[in-house]
């Protein structure tokens, strides 16, 4: 073997291999800027109290943050794949960080609005480039390296209301400036991953950027509507939960605001494990399984929680949450394998339409509530899983069995 071939093996081996290293840190800086936004739903019951805010309004919060949040990722993405930016991820921390500290400070329902739509430009400007980041670490594990890198993202979300328990339930609004502590170190790291990103990352992309696979470009369009489809189904039902929730089990149960938050973080954390569990089982077994199972399986599960008591309805929301959570990985990554170096717009896109779908969501189902009850808006979203039957619509490929490969056709 001469010299050259060894040390063109060892830049392919390096190039193939996984850097947990980066997912950790991508994943790690996912949980603190996940667990900040998650400041915005959590401190709701107390906005809707100190400003004298209707449902209505309170679903248009969440609507002001995921406009700036999911209309900006797909652009971010789209220009990310013409032309890289290191470090535009410790850029998206410091929109978050302004964002939180006007928060602290916001005297009227307008700027708490205002505020709102800065954050989701943080959040805009972070998750394409780090699930491309994602992507560039996984060493071919793309399932594992989204399931890992989302893992952070609903860890942090699932312990947002415990901070906003620990903080504004006891300290107030302004309490929620020191949540701008977590914004600095989430900056210090991912201006590290954005060095990596730089020096490494890139020439791990440009190998895999001429993949394709032999779909015709109707049936990749056609299943990238079922998959938006897909979505809709997924985060406009989950719209009823981190915005609702609390409210939910507050006027039928009759428990404390505090309780109703423990309740929100035991059904996020179950989300965090279903989205741990998606990637892998997508690598292993095929990701249009996963999504199968995922969507359409909670359907006995979503049907039953509007009339289950206390108990149950916390045990029902465990399993809702592990399997619906489970898809996003899986989806994400079949997007990516539908669109082969697309990577940026694609998870932009994903990513955006989720936020989107969540905010139009809880501006939808807040309007719903006003005009009937939280029960019956449950009763009506418990129907949403059906959509997962336009899966079977879906073609097979990548790690899927009887796929058709993904593959680079450059030596």
């Amino acid at each position: 073997m001469t010299d050259t071939t060894a040390a063109r093996q060892a830049a392919q081996k390096a190039v193939q291999n996984t850097t947990f290293a980066v997912l950790f840190a991508i994943g790690f800086c996912h949980m603190l800027n996940d667990m900040m936004q998650a400041l915005l739903p959590a401190i709701y019951p107390s906005l809707k109290q100190d400003f004298h805010l209707n449902f209505t309004q309170v679903g248009l919060i969440t609507l002001a943050y995921q406009i700036t949040a999911s209309l900006l990722q797909p652009m971010v993405g789209y220009f990310s794949d013409k032309k890289p930016m290191p470090y535009s991820l410790a850029t998206g921390a410091v929109f978050t960080l302004i964002g939180l500290l006007g928060l602290s400070l916001a005297g009227s329902y307008g700027a708490i609005l205002i505020c709102a739509m800065v954050i989701g430009i943080g959040s805009a400007v972070f998750h394409p480039e780090s699930s491309r980041v994602a992507r560039m670490a996984s060493g071919g594990r793309h399932g594992l390296a989204q399931s890992v890198f989302q893992l952070g993202g609903n860890t942090g979300s699932a312990l947002g209301p415990l901070l906003a328990a620990a903080l504004v339930a006891r300290y107030g609004q302004h309490s929620i400036a020191w949540a701008g502590l977590l914004a600095l170190i989430s900056i210090i790291v991912l201006y590290n991953v954005g060095t990596w990103y730089k020096h490494h990352g890139l020439a791990r992309m440009h190998h895999h950027a001429h993949a394709h696979h032999a779909l015709s470009s109707v049936k990749v369009w056609v299943s990238m509507t079922i998959l938006l489809m897909l979505m809709f189904s997924k985060f406009f039902y989950l719209a009823s939960i981190t915005s609702y929730y609390t409210f939910y089990l507050i006027q039928t149960f009759h428990v404390s605001i505090a309780s109703a938050q423990v309740h929100l973080f035991i059904f996020l954390g179950a989300v965090a494990a279903g989205t741990m569990a998606g990637g892998p089982l997508g690598d292993r077994f095929g990701r249009k399984y996963v999504i199968w199972l995922s969507i359409l399986g909670i359907l006995p599960f979503t049907l039953a929680l509007p009339y289950a008591n206390l108990f149950w309805t916390s045990i029902l929301s465990v399993f809702i949450g592990v399997v619906l959570a489970s898809a996003f990985p899986a989806i994400v990554v079949y997007a990516q394998e539908l669109l082969p170096g697309r990577v940026g717009m694609i998870s932009g896109m994903f990513f955006g339409f989720s936020f989107g779908m969540g905010g139009i969501g809880a501006a939808v189902l807040g309007w719903l509530a006003d005009q009937t009850s939280i029960t019956f808006v449950y009763e009506v979203c418990a129907f949403l899983p059906a959509i997962g039957l336009l899966t079977a619509f879906l073609p097979n490929i990548g790690g899927d069995k009887h796929a058709i490969p993904v593959v680079d056709p450059e030596p």
